[in-house]
């Protein structure tokens, strides 16, 4: 009797086009627009439907983060390889984060958007930015080190802090394979435990065209569109530069790793639109780690890079940084010497890495960075108060690409990147990909998540 032939697989079938949810998010953007536009007092009521929609987002991040990183450190039976993995992913961090600093400095001299605005530092209103310079005055590098350890294991859970949920999935994941069979129980329950977090998460997701009508209708509400008139010089010139250095920086090092940035745009459509909507990287942490794995990145990695990277891999707010000081210091007739500005720099790079994880965190650290290089004045901050709203999208998307190309990349370094899978993806194939085996998983290492 010979065997019967397997079935074949059915792709499947392709949601219509109305129910996509970038088309859904794209049109809640277009609506919230226009109502903030048309009916600024009503738009403005709307802001706690955006609020809402991130509570809901970040009430999911720390669950998604643990149970990520728990079962993908447990599976390895290297554990010297998540040293190796957050070395190389630190690496990358400082190196590009620098690099748009200095971006952002060399436009901001070849553009001089601030430069004929004659503006009198004396006539500054430094009340209106008096909030941010308390908070700025708050960062310590010791206290940002020191503030990564939670009081208790569980508090990281409850204060939702993306570092201390991270340090306390990494310290589990380790105690659980140095464990050995003792803790495969445990293991195999975080794996089922990841499927209906997982689709929580998809369940969550369906509410984003509403959190970004809101979110887009008070911020075009309360700040007006003629807002934008006045600066639109220093804004169009900071997306201008955002968009050369996602497409020309990270996707030179996209074509030497084989694969597109703009191919990863399209494949990441969904959440660009909603960081657009949302003002907030955040908001698609979920989903950023769920489709980067299911790109072909190890869940290890995914695990590691995706979340440390949004609080060390800030490439929009430091190219916002450099160039919005000397915004302002060009707008004030101030001179700043060649130390002056690279002492700035260095300033910027501490400061932008203690202020990760703090809301309007791009805005505290330009007054934590001015208020250390006293020749620029932190009341100048005042010019861009307006139009910082209408800036945070863009730094935020800026940010959102770069975690993206950064755990590729490092998962292309650790050779741990099914290479089919990420082409597969990336053209659009929806048909699922067999998981490649972890060389570094030991034996008897439980199943991978299974995909939705």
């Amino acid at each position: 009797m010979h065997p019967m032939p397997a079935p074949a697989t059915v792709p499947p079938r392709r949601l219509p086009w109305y129910r996509q949810l970038y088309v859904q998010v794209l049109a809640a953007i277009m609506l919230g627009a226009l109502l903030g536009h048309f009916e600024p007092a009503f738009a403005e009521q709307l802001k706690p439907l955006g609020d809402a929609f991130i509570k809901l987002v970040k009430m999911i991040i720390a669950p998604v983060i643990f149970l990520t990183i728990v079962t993908g450190v447990a599976g390895m039976s290297h554990l010297g390889a998540i040293g190796r993995v957050f070395g190389k992913a630190m690496a990358y961090f400082l190196c590009f984060s620098t690099l748009a600093l200095v971006v952002g400095m060399l436009v901001a001299h070849i553009v001089q958007p601030g430069a004929g605005m004659n503006i009198d530092p004396a006539e500054l209103d430094a009340g209106a930015v008096s909030d941010y310079t308390q908070k700025a005055h708050e960062l310590t590098m010791t206290g940002f080190l020191l503030d990564i350890i939670p009081d208790t294991l569980v508090s990281a859970f409850v204060s939702g802090n993306i570092l201390q949920v991270l340090l306390v999935a990494v310290l589990f994941g380790v105690s659980l394979a140095m464990v050995g069979e003792r803790g495969r129980p445990v293991l195999a329950f975080c794996e089922a435990l990841t499927v209906p977090v997982f689709k929580l998460v998809h369940v969550l997701m369906k509410a984003a065209p509403i959190g970004a009508f809101g979110a887009i209708a008070f911020t075009i509400g309360r700040y007006g569109v003629e807002s934008l008139v006045n600066l639109a010089w220093l804004i169009g010139t900071f997306y201008v530069s955002a968009l050369l250095f996602v497409l020309v920086i990270l996707g030179a090092v996209c074509r030497l790793c084989g694969f597109s940035v703009l191919k990863l745009a399209r494949y990441l459509k969904a959440e660009l639109l909603l960081v657009l909507g949302t003002s907030s990287s955040e908001s698609a942490l979920p989903s950023l780690m769920e489709k980067m794995e299911q790109a072909g990145c190890r869940k290890s990695v995914v695990g590691l890079v995706v979340p440390t990277g949004y609080s060390f891999n800030l490439d929009g707010t430091n190219l916002y940084m450099t160039l919005a000081a000397l915004f302002i210091a060009q707008a004030t007739n101030i001179e700043l010497s060649l130390g002056q500005q690279i002492t700035l720099l260095l300033v910027a790079m501490l400061s932008s890495k203690g202020a990760a994880g703090v809301t309007g965190a791009g805005f505290i650290t330009l007054a934590a960075t001015l208020s250390v290089v006293p020749t620029v004045p932190v009341a100048g901050m005042a010019l861009i108060l307006g139009v910082d709203r209408f800036m945070s999208e863009c730094r935020s998307l800026t940010n959102f690409m770069g975690n993206a190309v950064a755990t590729v990349v490092v998962s292309r370094w650790e050779d741990a990147l099914d290479r089919d899978a990420l082409a597969r993806a990336l053209d659009g194939d929806p048909r699922p990909v067999a998981a490649a085996p972890d060389p570094a998983a030991g034996p008897g290492d439980p199943a991978r998540l299974a995909q939705d």
